[in-house]
């Protein structure tokens, strides 16, 4: 039964192939490459088990009176999601890991599944990037571009004790190893805050063995690279680098798209890239009673869309994940050979020591409360409410 139903996937899928040419050029996929010729099954069945987030209705209202839909105006917000959840599947279940439809899951599957979705006391949530997005200058239901995304994920990943990613968000085109090593093996947080928000975060999602803060090494590192490869078009200058970032065994694509639609792009063939598209309102899914999450329209099962390179808006973010130390030395290796060996212009640059013009780097910190799940989101709603408060007596 296994079998046929294995097989009655790949025929599913395989009505779809038809958009793919006839070629022998290779299919890169975040780090793996497929042959059309040989492996068409293989192809599909690794794009749809990305987990893909769309524009979703009637999830309660952002912030209590927000809107309940983010259609129209989330869909980079999705699109940051997107990267984040194959960052934490990466972590949790291998780049390797399949989905197929019905299959029973292992519970990290369903624990990072529940991380995104449509509710207040969802780390990753709609609700809650839209909120953190107000500190980037951003009104709730307002479009954002790649680097607020990154800085809203950087921000909210603090309070994530089950994943403790740790977050680098470059600055100026520049990569710098020593502020990324100093950040993913910073000191474990102070026993007290550590303890407490570990008991907080476990009565909420359940038992938690890798709890940040109570054991030491390195943190799994997410690599966000917001850069902008042209003025009003993509520079022809940065097409080979940009389609090498996705041959990387690190990479988890990039976010971009064209001015005010955002894709998820998640690899390239010849020239043109590969990306799940989020436009496509859906309605509000919840969790069940034991924990599992019904994903059918987390999984995107037709062929995906492609685009020419040459189309895409100049300002992107590239995402890497390098779960050990190692993973982010061969990914430096990678960047000196593919990326670095252009002599005139580069698409970003890999230094070794912080730039001494620059701001001392700090590792980010969670902030002094010693709450998490559903109290953190209380406690920012009435820091918000505060803030209105504060502006209406200003007025």
């Amino acid at each position: 039964s296994v079998l046929s139903r294995y097989e009655n996937q790949i025929t599913i899928l395989s009505d779809y192939l038809e958009e793919f040419p006839e070629t022998d050029e290779p299919v890169w996929i975040l780090g793996r490459q497929h042959h059309l010729n040989t492996d068409k099954s293989k192809l599909l069945l690794d794009i749809s088990a990305r987990l893909w987030f769309t524009y979703r209705r009637k999830f309660s209202p952002i912030g209590g009176t927000g809107p309940s839909s983010d259609a129209g105006w989330g869909c980079m917000l999705r699109c940051g999601q997107m990267m984040l959840a194959q960052a934490l599947i990466c972590r949790h279940l291998g780049r390797d890991w399949q989905w197929e439809k019905h299959k029973k899951q292992p519970e990290e599957y369903h624990r990072i599944l529940r991380c995104f979705l449509d509710r207040k006391d969802c780390c990753y949530s709609i609700h809650q990037m839209a909120q953190m997005g107000v500190g980037e200058g951003k009104s709730i239901g307002e479009w954002f571009g790649p680097n607020t995304v990154a800085q809203v994920l950087k921000k909210l990943a603090l309070f994530d004790e089950w994943n403790s990613l740790a977050v680098y968000v470059s600055m100026d085109n520049t990569v710098v190893i020593e502020d990324i090593k100093k950040m993913c093996w910073s000191p474990a947080q102070s026993s007290s805050v550590a303890h407490s928000s570990a008991h907080l975060h476990r009565s909420a999602l359940g038992p938690n063995k890798n709890t940040a803060g109570l054991c030491s090494g390195w943190k799994p590192l997410l690599l966000i690279i917001p850069l902008r490869l042209g003025i009003n078009h993509i520079n022809p200058v940065y097409i080979d680098a940009f389609k090498e970032c996705f041959k990387m065994p690190q990479s988890l694509g990039a976010l971009g798209g064209k001015p005010n639609n955002a894709y998820y792009f998640i690899g390239f063939l010849g020239n043109e890239l590969i990306y799940l598209d989020p436009h496509t309102t859906q309605s509000f899914v919840d969790s069940e009673e034991n924990g599992t999450v019904d994903d059918q329209s987390f999984h995107c099962q037709q062929a995906p869309h492609r685009m020419k390179i040459m189309s895409l808006d100049p300002s992107v973010a590239l995402g890497f994940f390098c779960k050990e130390e190692c993973d982010f030395d061969n990914w430096c290796s990678l960047v000196q050979k593919e990326i670095l060996k252009q002599q005139s212009l580069r698409m970003f640059e890999l230094v070794q020591k912080h730039p001494p013009h620059w701001p001392p780097f700090i590792p980010p910190t969670k902030p002094e409360v010693t709450t998490t799940g559903a109290e953190l989101i209380e406690s920012t709603d009435k820091l918000f409410e505060l803030e209105e408060e504060f502006e209406i007596l200003s007025v």
